[in-house]
């Protein structure tokens, strides 16, 4: 069973508002999807990345470097593969570009792995739970929003079937964003999991003031408190001077970055992106590194792909999506077999490999190549 062939689609969907956080804006749902053949005829459907307005230079990697690489190769090499992609970051100067690409193919494998064997990814890599609780990404930034249309959004998720909110704060001073999210644990209920995504929004000082702030209020985890050029440091001291968890690795592209953090105590939990690091691969490794650890693994949004990571492992946690309607289409209407979030939980996936189908009219109606 031999890899054969691949076809790599860019996808780029307009948002009608600014989806953005405390460092970055958002105004495109952009993803590239991965489909690979075999020689037997089975093909993968998997996709990749939310924020990949570079998708023409990913599908340029997949096609003239990174295929030529492990075609022919059978699909049960994964370890090999990855090896013979990841060397190429040796000489590759943009590093992060390059390990979204091979994540692409990375997962576009085990999704061949799991149908070649008519098994679903949850049960390739353990098989630990079929059901997680899910919660939406929220409390974006926009002009003229009030607490009152916080606590509208926070009753919006729960009716969306949502066990809680990743609450976006960074943005302003501490005592502001704690003013926002002291808003969404009002209207949400005491039983609603909140947590808070500084984005690296903040000096480790404003960091702790905003903690201090907001421990009253049982704060999940407290996400990228602090500035990217000596997080995992300031991080270190955050988590020393508050009972708030700390979450951190979605930034990083290695499992050896995730180490970093894990032995400068900056975290508590880690979630590491399988579409930013390499694919499944990496991301198991850096599972490993924190179940030795005793560090909990989240996963920075891509439920198509962590719904099958998390809940194959006892240290996973919660999947997490955009409820909101208009910021992820692919969710609401691309990907049209997704589980149902109901009551806080979904089902995972049965089906074999990530169990992924697509509208094929949507993606040729958004793809960009």
């Amino acid at each position: 069973m031999k890899l054969e062939h691949i076809e790599a689609i860019a996808v780029e969907i307009p948002l009608k508002k600014n989806f953005g956080g405390s460092t970055y804006a958002v105004l495109k749902r952009c993803t590239v999807v991965t489909r690979l053949r075999t020689s037997d005829g089975l093909t993968s459907e998997v996709y990749n990345g939310d924020n990949r307005e570079h998708g023409r230079e990913i599908l340029r990697l997949l096609t003239d470097e990174l295929f030529p690489l492990i075609k022919g190769m059978s699909v049960f090499e994964s370890e090999r593969m990855w090896e013979k992609m990841f060397a190429l970051s040796h000489t590759n100067r943009d590093r992060k570009t390059l390990l979204e690409a091979i994540a692409c193919l990375d997962c576009a494998v085990y999704d061949l792995i799991g149908k070649a064997l008519g098994k679903s990814v949850r049960e390739l890599l353990g098989g630990y739970r079929d059901r997680l609780q899910i919660i939406s990404i929220g409390g974006y930034y926009m002009e003229g929003k009030t607490l009152a249309d916080i606590g509208r959004e926070m009753e919006l998720y729960r009716n969306a079937g949502m066990a809680g909110c990743k609450f976006k704060v960074g943005g302003l001073a501490p005592r502001e964003d704690a003013k926002r999210v002291e808003a969404a644990r009002k209207a949400a209920g005491d039983d609603f999991v909140l947590a808070v995504d500084a984005n690296r929004g903040w000096n480790a000082t404003d960091a702790i003031e905003f903690a201090r702030l907001v421990e009253h209020l049982d704060i999940r985890w407290f996400e990228e408190p602090c500035h990217w050029y000596d997080d995992a440091a300031m991080m270190a001291r955050v988590r020393q001077s508050t009972r708030i968890p700390v979450t951190a690795g979605q930034s990083e592209i290695t499992s050896h970055a995730v180490r970093r953090l894990v032995d400068a105590g900056a975290v508590d939990f880690v979630n590491y992106d399988v579409s930013e690091g390499g694919g499944v691969t990496d991301w198991r490794r850096a599972a490993a590194l924190c179940a030795t650890a005793g560090v909990e693994m989240a996963h920075h949004e891509e439920a198509q792909i962590a719904q099958h990571l998390l809940s194959a492992v006892p240290h996973g946690t919660y999947a997490e999506c955009f409820a909101d309607p208009e910021r992820d289409p692919i969710w609401q209407s691309m990907w049209v077999n997704r589980p149902q979030a109901k009551n806080g939980w979904i089902d995972v996936s049965r089906g074999p490999g990530f169990d992924i189908q697509l509208d094929p009219g949507l993606v040729q109606r958004y793809r960009v190549n």
